[in-house]
C-alpha cells in the first residue's frame, strides 16, 4: 500500500475525509493542509451565536475553536494526523503527484483529497475596507462582531440565508439593519415566493428593512470624514446610511491551485459519482468544491453548498481512494449509487427554517401542513417542492423537531 495521503483543505470536509480514511483502514501517513490558522471548526454558528452570544463575546479565535457548538468533534483515529495549518497549496502537478505550498514546501502524495471549499464573493467596488465584511471564517465573524454595536447602521447586501442570518443577529444587537437584495424577496430561490415573503414579513416585524429589486451602485464616505464609510448608494440613486457593510453575495470555489492540470474547473472540481476527479488516478474531491452527479436528481453534476455534504462526500471519497490505493482497479467495483439527500437549516431570530432535498428547480410548490396566517412560527408551515409529479424537496419553517424529522424521513423514501 502507498505511504502518503494529503488532504488539501482544513475545514469540515478535510477533517471528515481524514476520519473516514482512518475508518476505512488507511494506516499510512496522512497530512491535512489548511489555509486557516485554526483546527477545523463548525461554521453555522458564525452568523448567529458567535455574533450575538454575550457569553463568548470576549473569547479569542483560539478559544472559540474549542467552545461547545463551535468545536467539531474529532474522532480518536485522527490524533496522529499531521495538520499543517496557516498554509495554502499554491499549485499541484497531478501527473507527478506533487504539491507546492505558498511558503515553498513540496509535498509528495500517493493519494490526494481536494477539500478546499469556497471563499466569499465580494462587490466589485473598491474602498472603505475597514468597514466592509464578508463572513466565511471565525476571524471574519470576530471582526464583524466588534462593529455591531447598538445604533450602528448596517447594510447587508444579499438576502440569502447568510445575509438574513446576519441581519437577524445585527438587529438583535440593536443595530439599524437594511438588506439589499436584487430579487423580489429574500431567499426567493430556495423557498419560493410565498414562504420567502412570509419570512420577510417576519423580519420586518422584528425591525429589519428590505430594499428589494435593487443592487449596489457605489459607496460613499461621510461628509465629515470622506475616508470613512457613510452610505451605500443603490442603482436607483437611493443612499442608505451605512456604518458597516456586510457582503453576502455568494461564493467562489477555491480551485485556482489546480490550474494547468487539464481539469474542468468551471464550477468547482468535476467528479464522477465515486467522487473521483475526472478519472485521475487516486485523486478525489469532497464538500462544496466538488461537482458530482447525484442520481436522486438526475445525471447533471452539481455542487451542493449544504452542511451535510462534506461528511457524505468524505465517506464516499475515502472509500473510493482506499480501494484505489489498495488494488489496481481504482475503485471501479463499488456498485452502489451515491445519492445523498441534501439538507440545510437556518436560524433567524427565534425561528428555524429547515429544508431537505432540492427546492430551486421545482415547477410546483404546495403547502403540505399549516399555513401563512399569524401563528405560523409556533405551529409550523411545511412546503413541498415538486418537479412534475415527483417531490424533490421540502421546507419546514417553525414547527417542532418531530415535524422536521417526519418530513425528512418521508422525502428520503421518495429517493
Amino acid at each position: 500500500m502507498a505511504s502518503q495521503i494529503v488532504v488539501v483543505g482544513g475545514s469540515l470536509g478535510g477533517l471528515r475525509a481524514a476520519e473516514q480514511l482512518r475508518v476505512n483502514g488507511w494506516s499510512g501517513a496522512l497530512t491535512v493542509v489548511g489555509a486557516e490558522a485554526h483546527l477545523p471548526y463548525n461554521r453555522p454558528p458564525l452568523s448567529k451565536n458567535v455574533l450575538v452570544s454575550p457569553d463568548i463575546s470576549a473569547l479569542t479565535a483560539a478559544e472559540l475553536v474549542d467552545y461547545p457548538g463551535v468545536a467539531l468533534r474529532r474522532r480518536a483515529q485522527v490524533e496522529d494526523v499531521s495538520f499543517v495549518l496557516d498554509t495554502q497549496v499554491a499549485s499541484a502537478a497531478l501527473s507527478d503527484r506533487s504539491l507546492l505550498t505558498v511558503d515553498g514546501r513540496e509535498l509528495a502524495y500517493d493519494g490526494l483529497v481536494i477539500a478546499t471549499g469556497l471563499r466569499p464573493r465580494r462587490l466589485p467596488i473598491a474602498g472603505f475596507d475597514r468597514h466592509r465584511h464578508a463572513l466565511r471564517t471565525l476571524d471574519d465573524a470576530i471582526a464583524l462582531r466588534g462593529q455591531l454595536t447598538p445604533g450602528t447602521a448596517v447594510v447587508v447586501v444579499g438576502g440569502g440565508f447568510i445575509g438574513c442570518e446576519v441581519a437577524a443577529s445585527a438587529c438583535r444587537l440593536g443595530c439599524q439593519v437594511t438588506v439589499v437584495e436584487p430579487f423580489a424577496a429574500p431567499m426567493l430561490r430556495p423557498l419560493g415566493a410565498e414562504l420567502a415573503r412570509t419570512v420577510q414579513t417576519f423580519h420586518e416585524d422584528k425591525g429589519v428593512s428590505f430594499r428589494l429589486g435593487r443592487s449596489v451602485s457605489t459607496l460613499a464616505g461621510r461628509a465629515s470624514d470622506p475616508a470613512t464609510l457613510g452610505a451605500v448608494v443603490l442603482d436607483d440613486g437611493t443612499e442608505l446610511e451605512a456604518d458597516v457593510l456586510v457582503e453576502a453575495v455568494g461564493s467562489n470555489p477555491n480551485v485556482e491551485w489546480l490550474a494547468g492540470n487539464g481539469l474542468d474547473l468551471s464550477d468547482g472540481v468535476l467528479c464522477d459519482n465515486m467522487m473521483r476527479v475526472e478519472a485521475r488516478e487516486n485523486v478525489v474531491a469532497v464538500g462544496d468544491v466538488a461537482r458530482f452527479p447525484n442520481p436522486r436528481f438526475g445525471s447533471t453534476p452539481r455542487r451542493v453548498e449544504h452542511w451535510c455534504i462534506p461528511a457524505d462526500t468524505a465517506h464516499r471519497a475515502a472509500t473510493t481512494l482506499i480501494r484505489g490505493l489498495s488494488t489496481a482497479e481504482n475503485g471501479d467495483r463499488d456498485p452502489a449509487p451515491f445519492a445523498p439527500l441534501p439538507s440545510f437549516w437556518s436560524d433567524q431570530f427565534d425561528v428555524r427554517i429547515q429544508g431537505f432535498g432540492r427546492t430551486e428547480h421545482a415547477d410546483r410548490i404546495e403547502v403540505l401542513e399549516g399555513g401563512f396566517a399569524p401563528g405560523w412560527v409556533s405551529e409550523g408551515v411545511v412546503v413541498g417542492y415538486f418537479r412534475q409529479s415527483t417531490m424533490t424537496g421540502v421546507v419546514i419553517a417553525g414547527g417542532t423537531p418531530a415535524q422536521r424529522l417526519r418530513h425528512k424521513t418521508l422525502l428520503e423514501g421518495v429517493g
